[in-house]
């Protein structure tokens, strides 16, 4: 199977830790050694043993291979595209391109937004008081507008989407797991269907709309920093999925932003709650620009500015078949089943990608 060359998780993770361990002793026991020579001649000779034992020991062998190309770090790498724009006959193209990218499209995307911003503020607001004493018509009209606004960043992107498979509905007893490459995943998704996302809280302008906006569509957000916040947000999630009216909840299981080309270990707390769980694979053509957030790198708006200075952001959304808990298996067995399915997806888009 594909997914048996890259396991990006437990396996992964242990296998590096291991190496490191081993390779660590080995290091400590050569520099002790070679504390006790003096002379250069005896520095080389403790250099040969080392190497020599690597050589002759698989298992530091495959230690020392697995630290430098460690698959959980390859899910985090964006791979730069190949320059096109190496002679004098593609160069001025290249030009025109940036320029066309930069003072024109990235202009009327500009405009585009904020008037999308102008509208959805000018609605938001004013209907959500107006409205306090009538819930369910509240809610049904700022889910409409989150839609909308979300509909307008798609736009402001040139984001051209493709969907998949039945449009989710809402049931109780279900939850909907998708890969995550960037905060756009919410994005995008939303403007098809009104979700309710568990996400992590975030400071600046990010985290204002989601104390003010996205609260009103039932969003759960929790704090990495707090200790309490497991058990609350644990509860929160199983009143969420038992809830009739509530919004279908959405989960990222990765916790993470990954590159688009692998997974990694999906938390467990999506796969206890006793629900359906509807997987949602989201793949990026990067024929135009790569829509992987590394957050230790770049800032969100920063992200977004070099997404509306690309031509397009191409994807495509697949809604895939509704998937429960086999008897006997536990939650941990069960996001791993999970994570080697959403994987298996994945690499077979990307190979069909490479192919077209």
């Amino acid at each position: 199977m594909e997914g048996d060359q890259f396991k990006g998780s437990a396996d992964g993770i242990n296998a590096g830790e291991a190496g490191r361990g081993i390779c660590n002793e080995v290091v400590a026991d050569f520099l002790n050694t070679n504390v006790e020579e003096d002379s250069s001649e005896a520095y080389l000779d403790n250099k040969m043993q080392l190497r020599d034992l690597l050589d002759i020991s698989q298992v530091l062998s495959e230690a020392g291979s697995a630290i430098i190309d460690d698959s959980f770090t390859r899910c985090f790498k964006s791979n730069a595209p190949e320059p096109w724009n190496w002679n004098i006959y593609l160069f001025p193209l290249w030009v025109m391109g940036v320029a066309v990218r930069y003072l024109i499209l990235f202009p009327i995307r500009v405009i585009l937004l904020a008037l999308g911003w102008i509208i959805f503020l000018s609605l938001f607001f004013p209907l959500h008081f107006a409205l306090k004493n009538h819930d369910q018509l509240r809610r049904q009209i700022e889910r409409g507008l989150v839609e909308f606004m979300c509909s307008v960043f798609v736009a402001s992107w040139t984001g051209v989407v493709k969907y998949h498979g039945p449009r989710p509905s809402r049931r109780t007893k279900q939850v909907f797991v998708a890969n995550h490459t960037s905060m756009i995943d919410f994005v995008i998704l939303e403007q098809m269907t009104g979700f309710s996302a568990i996400m992590q809280k975030h400071p600046g302008w990010v985290g204002f709309l989601q104390t003010t906006v996205l609260e009103s569509l039932g969003c759960i957000w929790f704090n990495r920093t707090e200790a309490n916040d497991r058990h609350a947000v644990a509860q929160k999630l199983k009143n969420h999925v038992n809830d009739p009216d509530a919004n279908p909840l959405l989960i990222f299981p990765e916790g993470t932003c990954v590159n688009n080309e692998y997974t990694v270990m999906f938390k467990k707390g999506a796969f206890e709650l006793d629900c359906v769980v509807c997987p949602i694979a989201i793949k990026y053509n990067k024929i135009f620009v790569d829509a992987f957030w590394n957050s230790k790198k770049q800032s969100f708006t920063m992200h977004l500015v070099r997404l509306m200075t690309s031509w397009a952001v191409v994807c495509d959304v697949w809604y895939l078949e509704p998937q429960t808990i086999k008897k006997g298996e536990t939650p941990i067995e069960f996001s791993e089943r999970q994570q080697n399915f959403s994987e298996a997806v994945i690499r077979r888009l990307n190979a069909t990608a490479q192919n077209q």
